[in-house]
């Protein structure tokens, strides 16, 4: 069913319109396939790209679609709701473009940004390691100054992309403590870098999660984004604009139970009567389709906020916080309306399910999230 959606601009419904098109046409058709076989997705990427789909919020300088952001997460969400591996792939593309967008120098963003912009590369956001997840200030992969630039060594983990990706927003310590932490704009195909095996995960498996082991790759001194010391300063940044699209893909993914859950409900009859008919049956979905709605209204608000160049720190936290528990609670309600059915493969639901746990983890997880609310309360 497609979101009746309230868009600023005639503009934006079009751009609307052009994304149901490509992801009815691009990803509905082959998403069963490459999750169920585990295949990544050769040669969608560029197409996105080629359509102007992965570079949305940024300036249209550099190639970017200057979108604001309350539409470029209506975008991610549309996708999510056709296959959630990819809008997670997109969002974090956009994320790994921020550090450059948003520090970077002139010349660092007319050198790099536009092909990163238009999809000609594709990007991963590297923070995290083995033993520095939410920690991030515990960083230990190492960014050492030499001669020609930082030799880099050490394990970054969970990177979205890992091994595909074309770059890299790499954050890794330059000195010691909170402040020693530097962001750099890294090439996939840098010397000394390699990648491990993919995760075996739950579930978005078209699209690879890996650790990356830096051994002595050496980055040439301009891939240093902002100043030395302000990698933590610019990954929170970030990761504000990051919890907002994971936010919309969880919206997308809800929407997208709820879609399958309400055909079956209208579809299949007991005790003579469809069974949305029977009550039990009909306020469950009412309260599925209110769960949606309001993950909707969440990350909408904070957009809005972000749009107008207001604080929108804590408005992030919450719809990152609220959109995927709902995400987590509508899937799995949707495998209960569909009974049976809804355990097995022949419907979508149970994959749904499976998808939406991740999404209350990464970015952040939720209780991440109830500290960063909760601190903001207490400022």
């Amino acid at each position: 069913m497609a979101v009746d959606r309230l868009l600023p601009t005639p503009e934006a419904e079009d751009l609307i319109e052009l994304v149901r098109d490509i992801s009815d046409k691009e990803l509905a058709l082959r998403v069963d396939q490459h999750e169920l076989e585990e295949r990544y997705p050769d040669g969608l990427f560029a197409t996105l790209g080629a359509a102007g789909l992965l570079g949305l919020p940024y300036p249209e300088e550099f190639g970017g679609g200057g979108q604001p952001y309350e539409v470029y997460l209506q975008v991610i969400e549309e996708v999510a709701a056709r296959w959630a591996a990819v809008a997670v792939a997109m969002s974090v593309h956009g994320l790994a473009c921020f550090p450059l967008a948003t520090y970077g120098t002139e010349k660092q963003k007319q050198r790099w940004l536009p092909d990163m912009l238009g999809g000609d590369l594709v990007g991963g956001y590297s923070l995290s390691e083995p033993h520095a997840g939410s920690d991030a200030a515990a960083l230990s992969c190492r960014a050492e100054k030499i001669s020609d630039g930082y030799r880099i060594t050490g394990t970054k983990a969970w990177i979205t992309h890992g091994g595909r990706a074309d770059f890299y927003s790499l954050f890794a310590r330059t000195s010691t403590g909170s402040r020693g932490i530097s962001c750099l704009l890294a090439p996939g195909s840098a010397g000394g870098l390699s990648f491990g095996k993919p995760e075996d995960k739950m579930g978005l498996h078209a699209i690879p999660t890996t650790a990356a082991h830096w051994d002595g790759a050496v980055l040439d001194e301009d891939r240093l984004i902002g100043e030395e010391g302000m990698g933590l300063q610019i990954a929170f940044s970030a990761l504000d604009s990051g919890r907002l699209g994971i936010a919309a893909c969880a919206t997308g993914l809800a929407q997208a139970a709820l879609d399958v859950a309400v055909a079956y409900a209208n579809d299949r009859t007991t005790f003579g009567k469809k069974i949305v008919d029977h009550q039990g049956l009909g306020f469950l979905l009412a309260d599925m389709a209110a769960a949606v709605d309001s993950a909707r209204a969440t990350y909408l608000d904070a957009a809005r906020r972000r749009d107008l160049g207001r604080p929108y720190s804590r408005q992030a936290s919450v719809a990152k916080l609220t959109a995927t528990d709902a995400a987590m609670k509508v899937t799995t309600d949707a495998v209960q309306v569909l009974g049976g059915a809804g355990y097995t493969r022949d419907f979508p639901v149970e994959r749904y399910m499976r998808e939406a746990k991740i999404m209350q983890i990464f970015e952040g997880t939720n209780q991440i999230q109830r500290l960063v609310i909760s601190r903001g309360l207490a400022a």
